[in-house]
């Protein structure tokens, strides 16, 4: 999944693609590099981030979305937790939408999604990003977010998301310290209780400074690779990150290792 911000102040690349020119020609060059689906984002949901109104944000997705609907042959995700913004970004074509609140935010996204018959993925986290990290306080963070997924994917069954159309996302670095993203990585293949495709995004996050010390989050890629290997070898089925050209090849790589381990 390549990372398509349409925003001014998300924190690996904000600004460089709020031009819908230049966001249509990233598009098309992750795509070239090997994304299987795009994920566009209006709005930055980095930690201390200020939210925008559902209109701002679809005043920046909409050029977008539907230029790249007619020019890539990837399905498009749309990185929302506003159920407004999601109804407009599905019927102008897009098939996916992910949610980071993983349903907490905005009680009529569910039935959106249900509605159109779209895909979801949930995403844990907790709090707002303003002040998520007083909520990283975890006994055990494995099994706690996996409990608060399950909330999430019942809530999405009782809306009538169909179970098929459900994917699960740990959050990395969403209301959670470095250590606590690492655990998770240590940990992933527990989620797989979950019954449900796993994404992981550590691309450029700050967690990785933990074990490289201090980089620039555009200098992050190499560190974004080894974990993106940590996590196919652990069951994730996705893996949302910036530069896709050099971690298409680590999951090929990591994909033949757990072929030839018969996973």
């Amino acid at each position: 999944m390549g990372v398509l911000n349409i925003t001014p102040d998300s924190f690996s690349d904000g600004g460089l693609t709020l031009n819908p020119d230049a966001a249509v020609n990233r598009g098309l060059e992750l795509e070239a590099a090997g994304a299987d689906l795009l994920d566009l984002g209006a709005e930055s949901t980095r930690p201390g981030a200020h939210p925008v109104s559902a209109e701002d944000e679809w005043e920046r997705l909409l050029p977008v979305v539907r230029r790249l609907v007619g020019s890539v042959r990837v399905p498009l995700s749309v990185d929302t937790y506003k159920a407004e913004v999601a109804r407009r970004a599905i019927d102008s074509g897009a098939t996916i939408i992910n949610d980071i609140s993983g349903l907490r935010y905005d009680a009529g996204l569910a039935g959106v999604v249900a509605s159109a018959g779209a895909a979801l993925i949930v995403m844990h986290t907790r709090g707002r990003s303003r002040d998520m990290y007083g909520e990283a306080r975890y006994e055990d963070v494995v099994a706690e977010t996996c409990r608060e997924l399950q909330w999430s994917l019942d809530r999405a069954a009782a809306a009538g998301v169909d179970a098929n159309q459900l994917i699960v996302d740990p959050g990395l670095g969403f209301a959670k310290h470095a250590s606590h993203s690492l655990a998770m990585l240590a940990d992933l293949d527990r989620l797989s209780g979950l019954g449900r495709p796993l994404l992981v995004g550590p691309s450029r996050k700050s967690f990785l400074t933990a074990a490289t010390g201090p980089l620039a989050p555009q200098e992050r890629d190499w560190a974004t690779v080894a974990a993106v290997a940590v996590a196919v070898l652990a069951g994730a089925h996705f893996v949302r990150v910036h530069h896709v050209a050099g971690v298409v090849q680590a999951v090929r790589v990591a994909d033949a290792v757990r072929a030839a381990a018969g996973r």
